[in-house]
C-alpha cells in the first residue's frame, strides 16, 4: 500500500525536488509552504508522516508541532538549521520523532522515513507487555498506565518498548538509536536522551516514588523494576 508524505517548506524548489525524489521511492507526496496549511494537511485522512521545517510564514514549525501534538501522534521529522541546537531540542521536547539539519540530504531523507514508517508498523509477536502498573499492547502501540491510556510517540513508544521488554537490564544506548531511530548515534546527538526525558514526565514516578527509567551513565538506561 501506498504510504503519503507530507513535506512542509516554504522553499518551493526544495519541495518538488523531494516530491519527485520520494515519489520515485514509491511514496505519494504533499506539500505545504506555511505552517497553517501544514497544519490542514496533516488533519486530513490518510498521511503517514510529515517532514517539517522549522522557518516558515504564517506560523513556525515548532508552533505547527505544538499543535499537531494536542490532537495526533503523527510521525514527524524535523528540518533545522545546521548547528541550531535549540531548535533541535525544542522540537525534540514537543515530540518530534527526529530531525535533520538542512540542507538535507534526498538519501539520508528518506532512510529516517522509512525508519519512522517501519517503527510506527512494526508488530511483536508477543501482544502485550506487562511490568507492574504499565500495560504495552505491541500490536496495537498503545501505553496504559493504571487503566489510563497514554499517548506517546511513535519514538517514545519504541524506546519504552526496548526498555520494557529488557527491564531490569542495562540497555545500551546504541540499541535504544537502533531500535527508535533507526540508526546509529553520532558525535554530539542526544536526541535518545531528550525523548528517555519526555517518557519520564509523561509516565511520572513508580508507585514507590522512584524514578522508573534510570541513566546508567557511559552505558545507556534501566528500566528499574521496584523488585529489584
Amino acid at each position: 500500500m501506498t504510504q503519503t508524505i507530507l513535506i512542509a517548506d516554504d522553499d518551493t524548489e526544495l519541495c518538488e525536488l523531494l516530491r519527485e525524489y520520494l515519489g520515485q521511492e514509491g511514496f505519494e507526496v504533499r506539500l505545504a509552504h506555511d505552517g497553517e496549511q501544514a497544519l490542514a494537511e496533516c488533519r486530513r485522512p490518510g498521511l503517514d508522516a510529515m517532514v517539517l521545517d522549522i522557518m516558515m510564514p504564517r506560523m513556525n514549525g515548532i508552533d505547527v508541532l505544538r499543535n499537531l501534538r494536542k490532537e495526533s501522534e503523527l510521525p514527524v521529522i524535523m528540518l533545522t538549521a545546521r548547528g541550531d541546537d535549540l531548535d533541535r531540542i525544542i522540537g525534540l521536547e514537543l515530540g518530534a520523532d527526529d530531525y535533520l539539519a538542512k540542507p538535507a540530504n534526498p538519501r539520508e531523507l528518506l532512510a529516517r522515513i522509512r525508519a519512522i514508517l517501519r517503527r510506527s508498523n512494526t508488530h511483536s509477536a508477543i501482544a502485550v507487555l506487562e511490568v507492574e502498573d504499565l500495560i504495552l499492547n505491541q500490536s496495537r502501540r498503545e501505553l496504559q498506565l493504571g487503566g489510563e491510556l497514554k499517548e506517546l510517540t511513535s519514538t517514545e513508544f519504541s524506546i519504552l518498548q526496548l526498555l520494557l521488554q529488557r527491564s531490569g537490564e542495562v540497555v545500551d544506548k546504541k540499541d535504544l538509536y537502533l531500535a527508535a531511530l533507526g540508526r546509529e548515534p553520532v558525535a554530539y546527538d542526544r536526541s535518545i536522551d531528550m525523548h528517555v526525558s519526555n517518557l519520564r514526565r509523561k509516565l511520572g514516578p513508580a508507585r514507590d516514588g522512584s524514578e522508573r527509567i534510570e541513566t546508567i551513565r557511559g552505558f545507556g538506561y534501566l528500566y528499574r523494576c521496584q523488585a529489584d
